[in-house]
């Protein structure tokens, strides 16, 4: 069990405020270039003033990070793990100086984020891109760097969820469960964004692309196993939340709370929401989902219940750790066994290829082709 050529890992992820003062700071990373107006940030740092201002997220992957070094410790892999965000500290460009100073000159990096797409994949590449620039401004030597393969259908992400979804089935009243319709919820994309999501000309036309692609085979293969285990074929649909930008752009729907209308004007009585778009409790998760969707499941009269996400889970764990020797194995040419995963779709590619999940202004980005 060996990670070489690696010599770290490197934990990246979107990064939150930790209290109120970093709100609108936080925001204005996450937005910058977009020209919104600071009072609009405001009224959007309501969601985080409500929870005293931090988001979940940064305590999520410490406790994530935990759990994948208690993982490699029992596993023998002795290999050091570091965290970098996006939009808040510790950023990205500061840990990989931490890492370069190091000594470290092999990284393979894992994103939070299981699926394709330019926000979920091409984004972290590019931000690797734009922290490398800035240390080798700096005249700091600069690593070889690897972004380990989406991991949307990898068992240790699926099973847990798979647990989540029986759990809130089992919470649901007895002569509600059977019937109970189960809303499989991911971050809502421009649809632009989401057509372009994934190796180009992969994906026909007006089906999403590799985004749609990838939550449909989840949400199909949690189904089935739910079925297995209880004998009971819920009835299911891929649906959208947490959307944001101009309303005159087209963005996938529909939104989770829209739906649970439908599913009430249809006659539905109960349903399981299973975010299965997000790795861990963030803000999109507690607020778009514990908060707005449940007031309005409730207001509808309908049961309801929200299955966990994978978070800190042991399994989830032992993944990244099956992801970093799978890639390990494929960068020695020493036959890499068969990659672990579940669905239809197969295991995703280790190198990202050249145009993959483009942007319409893309900037340079690392760990791919191009």
């Amino acid at each position: 069990m060996s990670a070489y050529p690696y010599d770290a890992l490197l934990l990246l992820s979107f990064g939150g405020p930790e209290g109120v003062d970093d709100v609108v700071p936080f925001l204005e990373n996450v937005t910058r270039g977009r020209g919104i107006p600071r009072e609009r940030l405001v009224e959007v740092g309501e969601h985080y003033f409500r929870f005293g201002g931090v988001s979940p997220i940064n305590q999520q992957n410490r406790d994530l990070l935990k759990a994948v070094r208690q993982d490699f410790m029992a596993n023998d892999l002795n290999i050091p793990i570091y965290w970098g965000n996006r939009n808040w500290a510790p950023y990205v460009t500061d840990t990989l100086r931490d890492m370069v100073q190091a000594g470290h000159q092999r990284v393979a990096v894992l994103a939070t984020s299981a699926y394709a797409s330019y926000s979920g994949c091409r984004q972290y590449r590019e931000d690797l891109a734009g922290a490398v620039e800035q240390l080798k401004g700096e005249g700091l030597p600069i690593p070889q760097i690897d972004k380990l393969r989406h991991y949307f259908n990898h068992p240790g992400f699926i099973d847990p969820m798979v647990e989540g979804v029986l759990e809130s089935l089992s919470k649901l009243p007895e002569d509600v469960r059977d019937s109970a319709h189960i809303a499989f919820t991911t971050h809502s994309l421009p649809t632009s964004a989401a057509e372009n999501s994934g190796p180009p000309g992969t994906y026909a036309p007006g089906t999403g692309g590799a985004y749609v692609a990838q939550h449909l085979d989840v949400a199909q293969t949690i189904v089935e196993a739910v079925a297995e285990c209880t004998g009971v074929s819920h009835a299911w649909d891929l649906v959208f939340q947490s959307r944001s930008g101009a309303p005159h752009i087209p963005w996938l729907e529909p939104d989770i709370c829209d739906h649970l209308e439908d599913l009430h004007a249809a006659g539905a009585n109960a349903v399981v929401m299973a975010p299965i778009g997000f790795v861990s409790d963030h803000m999109e998760v507690k607020f778009d989902l514990d908060t707005e969707a449940m007031d309005k499941a409730s207001q509808l009269g309908m049961e309801a219940e929200r299955s966990a996400t994978v978070g800190a889970d042991p399994r989830f764990a032992a993944a990244i750790r099956d992801l970093l020797l799978e890639r390990a194995d494929a960068e020695r040419g020493c036959g890499a066994k068969r990659p672990c995963w579940t669905g239809q779709l197969g295991p995703s590619h280790h190198l990202c290829p050249a145009g993959c999940c483009a942007s319409p202004v893309p900037r340079p980005a690392l760990a791919g082709e191009g």
